[in-house]
């Protein structure tokens, strides 16, 4: 793309610097018609027309050469040179230089001496005339190959730029998809984790209901009856104090976000049986399941749980405000 560029550049320089010694040629032509007519129309002769770099260098040397000629009363074999100035005079709308060409082609084409040597420069300055026709259309075949080209390489050059920007673009939706999906199984292991510790729990509840009813039926109808079931009642309370306290506080940290871990971390130095007042409160017992579980008096367990809470509400800046809402 850039050298395509540099080569347009160049072209225009070259063109350039062809021209300004032609228009200097051309100046001292001008200046000799009306001093030295025969030196001008040498001069005149002497430059070659085919490689003009522009049109209307061609039209004002067609338009100096004609009044030479007529300058040296000579008879033009033809009109091609003059009707040169004259198209392009009139196409380009300049009437003071279409009105010379006017004159100067009804001047050179009525004289009447005739000329060998001028007549075979002239013809001469025919050819190169249509050499400098055939060179100006290969040269716009050119320019318009090297617009085609340049237009081409601009069109490659943005839609590549479309396709590295839909690529990053798909690249972003895809990390995007990425990162949903690890949340996504995030969400999914934490439900497959709530699941089992429900239906760990369920289990649990159901199991120990079997028991009572299986202690119930078997105790039914004898003097027996209620001490059975009250020891019965009681072993599983003292169960679930001891032995299932473990199983409360993970299920509690797997419901709660790690609530119990947090209770932990902004007070280290908890009593154990505060510790267990926080689960039990935590799993939503009652006061009375909880007075049963502790061994304790339900005026106690709420002198404790009043106590446990202040100590929490004095910690300042606490990363887990959600603790205060076991309370």
């Amino acid at each position: 793309m850039r050298t395509l560029l540099y080569m347009a550049i160049l072209l225009v320089i070259t063109g350039c610097s062809c021209s300004s010694p032609r228009l200097r040629e051309l100046d001292e032509a001008q200046r000799m018609i009306t001093e030295d007519p025969r030196a001008a129309l040498d001069c005149l002769n002497v430059i070659d027309v085919s490689e003009f770099g522009d049109s209307a260098t061609m039209a004002r040397w067609a338009l100096l050469y004609s009044e030479a000629m007529v300058a040296n009363n000579l008879s033009a074999p033809t009109d091609t040179i003059i009707n040169i100035a004259v198209d392009y005079y009139e196409r380009h709308n300049e009437r003071a230089e279409f009105q010379q060409a006017c004159r100067l082609k009804s001047l050179i084409t009525a004289g009447d001496k005739k000329d060998v040597l001028a007549s075979a420069l002239y013809l001469q300055k025919e050819k190169e005339f249509m050499l400098y026709n055939e060179r100006v259309k290969r040269e716009r075949l050119m320019t318009w190959g090297l617009l085609t080209i340049v237009l081409a390489a601009g069109v490659i050059v943005w839609q590549r730029q479309r396709l590295k920007i839909k690529t990053i673009q798909n690249d972003a939706l895809m990390a995007e998809a990425s990162g949903l999906k690890c949340m996504i199984d995030v969400r999914n292991r934490d439900v497959d984790k709530l699941e089992s510790t429900l239906h760990r729990l369920l289990d649990g509840r159901f199991a120990l209901i079997d028991s009572l009813c299986q202690t119930y039926y078997e105790s039914q109808g004898t003097k027996s009856e209620r001490k059975t079931i009250a020891d019965k009642v009681k072993s599983e309370i003292e169960a679930v104090s001891s032995d299932s306290f473990g199983d409360m506080e993970r299920a509690v940290n797997d419901c709660c976000n790690n609530l119990l871990v947090g209770l932990k971390e902004i007070c280290p130095d908890i009593k154990a049986d505060d510790y267990k007042l926080a689960v039990f409160l935590a799993s939503r017992l009652s006061t009375r399941t909880i007075s049963l579980l502790l061994g304790e008096s339900v005026d106690v367990v709420y002198k404790r749980k009043s106590r446990l809470k202040m100590r929490l509400k004095a910690i300042a800046d606490n990363p887990y405000p959600q603790i205060l809402e076991i309370f």
